[in-house]
């Protein structure tokens, strides 16, 4: 124990200039193995004060202090049971700690040094000891008693402390070092025989204690007046001790007073710092509800046709709302003073309120009566009419509209309602005024009014703008129920085409549908626009606009096959200061209110001309594309309209490539000579309007797709065609039309179209060769039947050169047949071909001397393989034909120039 005395002292209480008194070994009630020690220190310093320590051992055998209670705030010391020993100890302190000690004994000396210490530095404020055997405090009890503690009370606790203080280990200082090594010096056996060492300097003191009491005894009178005078000493020395005594017992109550008043300070200040915070508390409320009563007029009493009126209640009304949203703690809100300040600012609230939304209302109805800005009919480009004199007598009003919105959600959706309704009046006339225009311009003519208030047309209107005035006067039907009538198809003959505008009224309908989308872009996107900063509809948050539209455009026949998917792409934003800003669906909401009849009336502008023309279903989804793909708010109401648009208008446009397909499916030639088949005879100028119309489109390869399938569908049916035919041979029809399919591929220079062009010529040049080989075959049948048979045996086994000894074929067999080939009989024959190829080509093909040529080739060649098997198998036997290379040439040019 005295070790770890040492160590506690060394490690833990000499770094903070504590002096350990007592240790006590103790662990927690039920948890012996977490053990700790308890230890009592007084401070070197002065004022000298007691304190207990916990101090536990850490992992790393170290001690280090867990808890530490002065003394003073020790209030019980219970040793459980003053009649049996026991190891168990409760010290009270802010709460009771419960330990057990290593042993009875120890429990009973640290206790008796808890009870010394709070004698010497506790006198008057002493904790309570209970449950503890009488005999350890049972001395100081009666000197506690007896009032006499400052003396023998006093004297036997500096005792124990005098002891513990002896008990520390101390160091040698330098001299008493010195004087012990000089001394060791002396005696040899210092070291090597510590007990003879010993032994050695007890002989020497007991020597110099004789000599001293041998020097005192011989000055026993010089001892007698020491004697007195330390008798007076001390009588002097018991004076001053009680002086001092009184002294401490008059220090003690100024200390007790003291710490009472330090106590009192403390309460003071903790109070004064409270009502410092109350006060700051009561400003920041009464700041947060302060609302002037000058204001209360401008709310009450406004004049908003004034701006000066308008601003000032737009400032008390801004003040109202701050006060009504004030961010008030909950607890705060019980106060009546609250309670009746939220109750009058509601009140003002409702009054503003109901003017503001009076005044609003009547401002709406009027805007929306009034006629403002007309179509003009006269003017060179067509214009919509723009309403901004509207949104700028508005626009003073947006910050009510905003606190309407904020503090009076059923007045704001009232107005919302109000404003919408009165001015989708002028829209819609507006609107219907200007697709009407728009027609007219097309058509040639415009439509005017009459005296009597009938539609009279300007003389001179075209056949096809009679034509569509009487579509109009029926009714155009939506997109989705569009059927396109038998018009310009490629499967159809070209005389049979219904009544369809020419290229230039084509072109018309492109500018005028341009111009058309161009007008209602701004117009809308200056309504959008206005409408969020007016209404404020984007303060509930936003929401990603839709991003694609997908359509279904189609590998088969069918109208609701699909194809592609159409992307609406372009920067998200809208114009001026709402660039990158997406639109919610209140925005939508509130414009579809506002546009009512805009998706009717453009579903039934294109409807009106995409029944008119088949191909302006091209115009219409090339034009919509553009658009959509460069809308600056891909979320915005016109966005969407011209997206559902865009989705129905590429619906059309697969649906009239499918009607194309099918019409070439459906393709019959009933003409007795079939020539080159519609659908490749239409494909040029099907081609050219195409490519008129996506030359610089962003759908371009919606077009390509297309064009693969209808010349895939070409390359399927041609052969069909060819085979139902009676009258003109197959290979004749596959050969001219892939002929003029390859040509018009290669005038075109349709991109991505490489490999059916090869496709197509390598169709062509299979088709001519097979139509060369049925219809030319052998025209010296009886040479080619002979030499059939030379080659036989030839392959047989038999020598080339004794073929000719071959009974059968012999050179006297030979020359019998090359005598039934004369040049004459050759030529005769040729004419004979000529006039039959003539007979079943086509003008349209524009092939007979391509064809004949290869004729011409394929009879050289005959001719040259005969030859040189007769001079292989007969050598020497001066036989040839009667008629040379020569002469065949000079027949093929002689029999084409006459024909």
């Amino acid at each position: 124990m005295a070790t770890i005395r040492h160590s506690l002292q060394r490690d833990v209480f000499e770094p903070s200039e504590e002096r350990l008194i007592g240790v006590l070994y103790v662990t927690k009630h039920g948890k012996k193995k977490k053990t700790s020690f308890l230890c009592a220190t007084i401070n070197k310093e002065k004022p000298v004060y007691a304190t207990i320590h916990q101090v536990k051992k850490t992992d790393k055998d170290a001690y280090k202090k867990k808890n530490s209670w002065p003394l003073r705030e020790l209030q019980v010391v219970d040793g459980r049971d003053e009649n049996k020993d026991t190891a168990e100890l409760d010290l009270t302190f802010d709460r009771v700690y419960k330990w057990v000690a290593n042993t009875t004994p120890d429990k009973h000396a640290f206790i008796q040094v808890l009870w010394k210490l709070c004698c010497r530095y506790l006198p008057k404020q002493k904790p309570q000891f209970i449950n503890i055997p009488a005999e350890l405090i049972e001395e100081n009890v009666n000197l506690a008693e007896s009032g006499d503690v400052t003396t023998s009370a006093l004297d036997t606790v500096d005792g124990v402390l005098d002891d513990d203080d002896g008990g520390d280990y101390r160091a040698l200082s330098e001299k008493e070092q010195m004087d012990l090594e000089r001394l060791m010096e002396q005696c040899d056996s210092a070291v090597s025989n510590a007990e003879a060492f010993a032994d050695q300097l007890s002989k020497d003191l007991s020597v110099l204690d004789g000599a001293n009491i041998h020097s005192m005894m011989a000055s026993e009178a010089q001892v007698e007046a020491l004697m007195k005078m330390i008798d007076a000493a001390y009588s002097e020395a018991e004076k001053i001790e009680a002086r001092l005594d009184s002294y401490d017992e008059i220090l003690q109550h100024v200390k007790d007073s003291i710490e009472k008043m330090a106590d009192k300070n403390t309460s003071i200040e903790q109070t004064n710092a409270n009502n410092i915070k109350l006060l700051e508390e009561l400003d920041r409320l009464i700041s947060q509800l302060d609302f002037p009563r000058n204001y209360v007029k401008d709310l009450c009493e406004p004049d908003l046709n004034k701006a000066d009126s308008l601003s000032q209640a737009i400032r008390a009304a801004e003040l109202l709302q701050t006060v009504i949203n004030a961010p008030i703690p909950q607890h705060l809100t019980q106060l009546q003073a609250v309670q009746d300040e939220k109750k009058r600012f509601d009140k003002l609230r409702v009054r503003f309120s109901q003017i503001v939304s009076r005044h609003l209302n009547n401002l709406f109805i009027h805007l929306g009566n009034d006629p403002g800005e007309t179509l003009s009919l006269h003017a060179e480009q067509l214009t919509l009419p723009r309403h901004g004199s509207i949104h700028s007598e508005l626009q003073p009003y947006t910050p009510l509209m905003h606190w309407v919105r904020n503090l009076d959600h059923r007045a704001y959706q009232h107005l919302n309602k109000t404003y919408a309704s009165s001015i989708s009046k002028l829209y819609e006339r507006d609107i219907r005024l200007f697709f009407e225009e728009a027609r007219q311009r097309i058509s040639g003519g415009r439509r005017l009014r009459g005296s009597g208030g009938s539609s009279q047309d300007i003389p001179g209107m075209s056949g096809v703008a009679g034509k569509l005035t009487s579509q109009i006067k029926h009714g155009a039907q939506t997109l989705s129920t569009r059927t396109t009538s038998t018009g310009a198809l490629l499967g159809v003959d070209r005389d049979q085409w219904g009544s369809e505008l020419d290229m230039q009224e084509r072109q018309k309908f492109d500018e005028i549908f341009e111009r058309v989308l161009s007008e209602l872009q701004p117009v809308c996107l200056a309504e959008q626009e206005f409408c969020i900063a007016f209404f404020n509809l984007n303060a509930a948050g936003t929401e990603k606009a839709p991003s694609s539209l997908a359509s279904t455009p189609g590998s088969s026949g069918s109208e609701e096959s699909s194809g592609s998917t159409i992307t609406l792409g372009g920067n998200v934003g809208t114009p001026g200061s709402g660039i990158g800003r997406q639109v919610n669906r209140e925005v939508r909401s509130m414009m579809g209110a506002l546009f009512t009849t805009l998706e009717q009336q453009l579903a039934s502008f294109i409807n009106t001309y995409d029944r008119a023309d088949s191909y302006c279903c091209l115009y219409i989804y090339v034009r919509l594309s553009e658009h959509v793909l460069t809308a600056e708010d891909t979320g915005s109401f016109l966005s969407t309209t011209f997206g559902s648009c865009l989705v129905q208008a590429k619906r059309n446009f697969d649906r009239f490539m499918n009607l194309q397909i099918q019409s070439i499916q459906e393709c019959r030639v009933t003409r007795k000579k079939c020539g080159i088949i519609p659908f490749v005879t239409n494909f040029e100028e099907f081609a050219k309007t195409a490519e008129n119309v996506f030359k610089k489109s962003e759908r371009r390869a919606d077009l390509d797709k297309w064009y693969v399938r209808l010349v895939m569908a070409m390359f399927e049916y041609i052969p069909k065609v060819a085979m139902d035919h009676q009258k003109t041979p197959p290979e004749v029809i596959k050969m001219e039309n892939y002929h003029v399919l390859h040509q018009l591929m290669s005038q075109l220079k349709l991109p991505g179209m490489d490999a059916q062009k090869k496709e197509a010529k390598q169709r062509y040049q299979e088709a001519l060769a097979a139509y060369v080989t049925q219809y030319f075959g052998r025209p010296l049948e009886k040479l080619n039947q002979f030499f059939d048979g030379v080659s036989a045996k030839v392959a047989s086994g038999v020598k080339e050169s004794e073929v000719g000894y071959q009974l059968a074929y012999s050179k006297q067999e030979l020359r019998k047949v090359i005598k039934e080939y004369p040049g004459k009989e050759v030529k005769k024959g040729l004419e004979q071909l000529y006039k039959k190829v003539e007979k079943h080509l086509s003008e349209e093909g524009n092939l007979l001397q391509v064809v004949w040529r290869a004729m011409q080739e394929e009879f050289i060649r005959q001719y040259k393989l005969i030859e040189d098997l007769i001079h292989r198998c007969y050598p020497g036997a001066m036989i040839s034909l009667e008629f040379s290379i020569e002469e065949i040439l000079n027949y093929f040019s002689d029999i084409a120039q006459s024909h």
